[in-house]
């Protein structure tokens, strides 16, 4: 499992710099203490030879300088940008929302903040407009959870133009050169979600595959790949088994989401087994406590509250956990550790694959930190 660390000055890193002072360095490359305080802080004014001492001195010396230290001394702000889709409350962006901001309540000594903004998925105009307005604030580091590649490269070749790193979440595009990614393994992830619903499905011969589009587009291409891996593994193991899509499209109010599934059970009496790969498996489950249907089961994805209610009331029967609020936290913990200590980070980050269950969910810590 993915561990984000947390950052504190211990009192071994405290004593391991103040066993080699500016004084000590000085009189051992036979320059200023002036001198040896522009190089560590990397200033102007100094000499190549000078420098080239320096430089001698403290390769000598083994000297690791303390950057918890050096980024309170130079009393900098760090401003960070995150670029979401626009969503409701409840949501799993919700709690990638609130990761990032505790993890900046976490570093608040180091003045860093995150901001923010929004863009609608289902209009590629929204992400550029998002995208040119976060550019023209200069930020220092930006966290964006992709738009279609073409569009979406336009703007991280910027980023790498002006020198500015990058995260992406949720939908990994290796091609776009980002700093780094925190998601699932999509594919891996809809395999396993086929897996584990076959379990107890394994005697059906037809399941419903609930969606949410609009023109004829679902909201990711997360849930693009987690149908991908789960229809690989149907192919493979369950070919015989009919896969009914439904849509409850995005245009249409929620009113009318019933009457649509309504009319669905009804002509398909067989299915007793459903999977949607976005966080929205509550519609369904919420409709099955309405109408009474126990005979009916559904698999979903994410912690949200309106999921685990299902859970426990029994009309969802398995989700899919992805520590949103880890990721959120993790992503600015990475910038911090990239901009501000200068340290190398891991590129690729896949989050653990989970299954909840109404006999675990109680027990999983949507808030794993702080």
């Amino acid at each position: 499992m993915f561990v984000v660390s947390f950052f504190f000055i211990t009192f071994a890193e405290i004593m391991d710099t103040a066993k080699i002072r500016i004084k000590d360095i000085a009189e051992r490359a036979g320059v200023s203490v002036g001198t040896v305080d522009r190089v560590l802080h990397e200033r102007p004014n100094v000499s190549p030879k000078a420098l080239e001492k320096v430089k001698k001195a403290l390769e000598e010396m083994d000297y690791k300088p303390n950057m918890y230290a050096s980024a309170l001394a130079y009393n900098k702000s760090y401003n960070f940008y995150m670029v979401l889709p626009k969503h409701e409350s409840e949501a799993y962006w919700e709690e990638i929302e609130e990761g990032a901001g505790t993890a900046c309540d976490h570093l608040r000594d180091f003045r860093v903040s995150n901001k923010v903004m929004y863009y609608n998925r289902f209009d590629t105009s929204t992400f550029a407009k998002t995208m040119t307005e976060v550019l023209r604030q200069k930020p220092d580091g930006v966290i964006v959870v992709p738009s279609q590649l073409d569009i979406t490269r336009k703007y991280t070749d910027i980023m790498h133009e002006q020198g500015t790193p990058f995260i992406l979440l949720d939908s990994y595009m290796p091609d776009l050169r980002p700093l780094a990614f925190f998601g699932q393994d999509s594919f891996s992830s809809g395999y396993f979600a086929a897996r584990m619903l076959m379990i107890i499905a394994s005697k059906e011969k037809e399941i419903m595959l609930m969606k949410q589009m609009r023109n004829g587009n679902v909201a990711s291409k997360q849930q693009e790949n987690r149908e991908t891996g789960f229809r690989h593994y149907m192919h493979d193991h369950f070919p015989n088994v009919i896969i009914h899509e439904v849509n409850l499209s995005l245009d249409e109010k929620r009113e009318c989401y019933d009457a649509i599934l309504e009319k669905f059970f009804e002509e398909h009496p067989l299915v007793h087994h459903c999977i949607t790969f976005n966080s929205k498996a509550h519609l369904v489950g919420e409709y099955l406590l309405r109408s009474n249907r126990r005979n009916i089961q559904i698999m979903g994805y994410d912690m949200v509250p309106k999921n685990a209610e299902c859970v426990r009331q029994g009309s969802i029967s398995f989700l899919i956990a992805q520590h949103a609020f880890m990721q959120g936290h993790a992503c600015i913990d990475t910038l911090f550790n990239a901009i501000i200590l200068k340290k190398e980070v891991d590129p690729v980050n896949y989050m653990p694959i989970e299954l909840l269950t109404k006999e675990n969910i109680d027990f999983y810590r949507r808030k794993n930190i702080g």
